[in-house]
């Protein structure tokens, strides 16, 4: 279970579980005090004892163990995630180039082993795991309850879902576990966890969920049960399990400030894993949708400028040329409210629902554009690499105009600044020269040299233009005024609020 640094503070997250040791070496387990936190106060099972789902689960659950060059686990700046992942970028992200690393093997060892743990789903022998603990494997090898070992073959795998098939050929039919149903889970029913820590056997602690939908910012699939029952390097693709001993989850990552549980763990909802499952058995490997928006959440400031009742939705901040939303009609400054008619609450509602859409599948989408909801169709793509994600806010614009109701100076761009800020040809708008600091166009994030590109979804060509859309915003009673913004090359949309002086 590897561990993510939290900016200012040493915090494991995103990745339950790898523990790398050379070949041909004894694995060691460094002894530590037990000082820490190893049961949750309170927990009472029922009748007294959680015996009896133990006994009827564990026979499922199994350690997983691969072989790998050394190589892919002991680069300096490597993650166990592989390079190319979305845990790794989020490892980048947080690390820099402090980011740890699976213990490294010596430099003379040419292959090295990874721990870690997953459950048996079918008699024959198919079996879930996560993604982290198989990736890069050349050999797969399985261990049993009763310690039977066994060669694994990969079904398949999906890094974006961090979640794993593999299969063996078992001496005999195999104890196997049930799929639950996550979406009942709430918050506080117990629940067990079931691993291999550490390498040291198969494990079961006891615990809560202490939270729904957590959002770890690794890929479209973010929507994480927080757990409170203790897990540890070693538990990744295990099973959560509620108290009729079915799976509503897979034990995937941790939080920690010394690489140890400190009882906040994440598992992959039941009801998200099993879709994904089901297709990898029958394909092998998942193609997951693309649409080539960029959108970003829509607070109250930009549903008051835009007239929406609510501030829900994904607001589209780009649309790329060409693109499926392009070809369907998807315009800078929509808002998504609905996906094949379910509604989108936020811009994280609308990556999963393409998500887990298949290339060339159609889908219908609402959108509300200049004040009135439109109906839209479109042809979902397969470019798994498009942007879907929340955009950052930017903006670039210059004037000597003065507009004081949000405190921003505009200017025109001509040729000096375009070639100063290095834009395009084409671009046209209002570039920022000077932000009152105590005004709330500095207080939204925007900066001199940002662009204004349109005001409230009106595209503007000039600083005259986009004084006058802001003033007309505010003399008609907006409480706030909705800018385009580019900024370093990006473009967003920010909200301002009108100063109340």
């Amino acid at each position: 279970m590897p561990t993510i640094l939290r900016k200012h503070r040493f915090a494991a997250l995103l990745g339950a579980a790898i523990i790398a040791v050379p070949l041909a070496t004894p694995f060691i387990l460094d002894s530590q005090p037990a000082n820490a936190a190893t049961g949750v106060p309170g927990i009472v099972a029922p009748g007294g004892s959680f015996a009896s789902i133990v006994a009827a689960d564990k026979p499922a659950v199994v350690t997983i163990t691969t072989t790998m060059k050394a190589e892919n686990v002991s680069s300096d700046n490597g993650s166990p995630f592989g390079d190319n992942s979305p845990f790794d970028q989020q490892f980048r992200q947080f690390f820099g180039q402090n980011m740890p690393t699976p213990h490294q093997a010596p430099q003379e060892q040419e292959r090295a082993e990874a721990l870690g743990s997953g459950f048996v789903i079918s008699p024959d022998g198919y079996i879930v795991t996560n993604n982290h603990v198989i990736d890069k494997a050349i050999s797969i090898k399985v261990t049993l309850d009763d310690g039977t070992e066994v060669p694994a073959k990969l079904v398949g795998a999906d890094p974006k879902s961090d979640l794993a098939v593999v299969k063996i050929t078992p001496p005999k039919p195999l104890k196997t576990v049930s799929w639950g149903d996550s979406d009942k889970a709430a918050v506080g029913d117990q629940v067990l966890a079931f691993g291999n820590p550490f390498g040291i056997g198969t494990t079961v602690t006891a615990g809560i969920v202490s939270a729904r939908g957590r959002d770890l910012h690794s890929g479209p699939y973010d929507d994480f049960l927080q757990i409170d029952a203790p897990i540890n390097h070693g538990n990744s693709g295990g099973p959560l399990v509620d108290m009729d001993g079915h799976v509503i989850g897979i034990d995937t990552a941790i939080y920690s400030p010394n690489g140890g549980s400190v009882g906040v763990g994440f598992a992959i909802p039941s009801d998200q894993a099993q879709k994904v499952v089901a297709k990898l058995m029958k394909d092998g490997s998942i193609k997951h949708g693309f649409i080539g928006i960029e959108i970003q959440p829509v607070t109250s400031d930009v549903a008051n400028a835009i007239g929406l009742q609510k501030p829900e939705g994904a607001l589209v901040a780009s649309v790329g040329n060409d693109s499926p939303a392009d070809k369907a009609g998807i315009t800078t400054g929509d808002v998504v409210t609905s996906f094949n008619g379910t509604a989108v609450k936020s811009p994280r509602d609308l990556s999963r629902m393409v998500a887990d859409l298949t290339p060339g599948d159609k889908a219908n989408l609402d959108v509300w554009r200049h004040g009135a909801s439109k109906a839209l169709s479109i042809t979902v793509g397969n470019n798994d690499d498009g942007k879907t994600e929340v955009a950052d806010n930017s903006d670039q614009n210059s004037a000597d105009q003065h507009v004081p109701t949000i405190g921003l100076g505009l200017g025109d761009i001509t040729a000096d600044v375009r070639q100063e800020l290095d834009l395009p040809r084409s671009a046209r708008g209002a570039v920022i020269e000077t932000v009152a600091p105590d005004k709330p166009a500095a207080d939204a994030g925007l900066t001199p040299g940002d662009v204004i590109i349109s005001v409230n979804q009106k595209t503007v060509d000039n600083a005259r233009e986009a004084k006058a859309a802001v003033a007309e915003a505010g003399r008609s009673g907006k409480k706030s005024v909705l800018l385009l913004v580019r900024h370093d090359g990006n473009q967003s949309f920010v909200a301002v609020p009108f100063s109340e002086g």
